[in-house]
């Protein structure tokens, strides 16, 4: 039997610093039967003309709009058996697709199979971002095996079981992986797995990451209604605990200048984050050491503040929306 021709498509908006090396890195691919389709959003920064210097289809789209389009106008494009996406922040290690093609041939019923970033970031990182690559990797590999939640900024899936699950939703700018990854998951099993392997380059600073964890949180209130339930594997109950005291920790220490017993509550909440997600901190410390470990355990209980505050934020949207109520709810065409 031949091999299948892999079609890796890049969706990339403002990615300059990073689409060379992302490039780069697929042409490093040892799995010899690849095309590669990069999707330029409307970029303003020039790396289009980056793009334009690797042998890829470069596909110029003059509106942005959004990943889910991006990825969307890739896949129309491509004539693999077998759809890779990539993000144009990412990096593959050189035997990502060939391990991608081997697990589809080891198992005919996935539909699905996703990979897990490095816990070293692509560049050298500040805190935050050392902070947020570490969390990412360890989450992702502590859910590795069956999931429900696609990852396809690194991940294969094939192009029966994409068409079965529709286009991505191109009115959802943040969730649409959430919402493509249900639909397929409902088909097909899908694979989250370290077996396929990339570095990433991620959020440095604290603002945009806050802001992006609340946006997220928030557009996943429907969601949830809509399911009945969290994204099996990295969205577990003790998780959800974790989230809503880092949250009441951070919440409560304001109140500390109108009485000390706030500081008390505070501290209790922390503990009791860091209790209920322990693994991660135990990760942490042995990768990283106690003072980052301290850092770490900072940033994450803002962070799971602004996921608490963007929930709240999206139970009451939910009430008073319709649209936002059926955001997620299918229509006749996705595309």
């Amino acid at each position: 039997m031949s091999a299948p021709l892999v079609s890796v498509v890049i969706p990339m908006y403002n990615d300059r610093p990073t689409i060379d090396l992302c490039l780069r890195s697929v042409r490093e691919q040892s799995y010899p039967h690849i095309e590669v389709i990069v999707v330029d959003d409307a970029s303003t920064d020039g790396c289009a003309d980056i793009a334009a210097t690797h042998p890829v289809q470069l596909v110029r789209v003059k509106e942005n709009g959004g990943p889910g389009s991006s990825r969307n106008a890739g896949v129309r494009r491509s004539r693999g058996e077998i759809v890779f996406f990539l993000d144009a922040d990412l990096t593959m290690h050189p035997e990502a697709v060939a391990q991608a093609v081997a697990l589809f041939d080891e198992n005919p019923t996935y539909g699905a199979v996703f990979g897990i970033p490095d816990k070293e970031p692509l560049f050298e990182e500040g805190l935050v971002g050392q902070y947020r690559i570490l969390q990412y990797h360890y989450w992702r590999k502590s859910a590795e095996g069956l999931v429900s939640g696609g990852f396809y900024a690194l991940g294969a899936v094939r192009r029966a079981a994409f068409m079965e699950a529709g286009w991505f939703n191109t009115a959802l700018r943040q969730t649409e992986e959430i919402d493509h990854a249900e639909r397929l998951a409902a088909r097909w099993p899908m694979l989250l797995t370290s077996r396929i392997r990339g570095r990433l380059s991620d959020e440095d600073r604290m603002r945009p990451l806050l802001r992006k964890a609340f946006v997220r949180s928030r557009l996943r209130v429907p969601f949830y209604f809509d399911r009945g339930r969290a994204m099996q594997g990295m969205e577990t109950g003790g998780r959800a605990v974790a989230s809503a005291l880092g949250g009441l920790a951070v919440a409560a220490v304001p109140f500390a200048l109108l009485h000390p017993a706030a500081l008390l509550v505070s501290l209790a909440a922390l503990l009791g984050s860091v209790a209920a997600d322990f693994g991660q901190y135990r990760f942490s410390l042995r990768e990283r050491g106690f003072f980052f470990t301290a850092f770490f355990t900072g940033a994450h209980a803002l962070v799971s503040t602004a996921v608490v505050t963007g929930l709240a934020a999206g139970l009451v949207q939910y009430a008073a929306s319709r649209r936002f109520r059926h955001m997620y709810q299918p229509r006749e065409s996705l595309a």
